[in-house]
């Protein structure tokens, strides 16, 4: 297993090897940061909220855009597949997301897209 730490979270990579594509547990320190937008041609990612909560952002190149929320409240897991550009906010501080890519991961099959590109408003707003 390896670590990652950066001004974004801290990551357990590889947990475990053998399941043929890499499981990764995510701990994000502060609220508020949004990390997208990338997409995948080949690797399916399935996410789960293990604790705290997340606005979870999904597009497609042909404009249609949703936010989905997962959350420790409201267990569940999402399936993204190759093709959707998905992101993240954490609401809440040191949310875990537990993610499972379903190959290794390879940055030739990373394709990025700037933030607010699908018309995306990561901001929650004051009601």
């Amino acid at each position: 297993m390896r670590f990652h730490e950066d001004d974004r979270a801290q990551r357990f990579c590889d947990i475990f090897p053998e399941a043929g594509g890499q499981t990764m547990v995510s701990r994000i320190r502060t609220p508020g940061h949004v990390v997208a937008w990338h997409r995948h041609k080949i690797q399916n990612d399935y996410w789960c909220c293990l604790q705290g909560s997340f606005k979870v952002g999904l597009a497609k190149d042909n404009g249609d855009f949703e936010f989905v929320y997962l959350s420790d409240k409201n267990p569940r897991a999402i399936h993204i597949p190759p093709g959707v550009y998905h992101g993240y906010m954490a609401l809440e501080p040191n949310s875990i997301l537990l993610y499972y890519m379903d190959q290794p991961y390879d940055p030739s099959d990373e394709y990025r897209a700037e933030v607010g590109a699908f018309g995306d408003e990561w901001r929650i707003p004051d009601k």
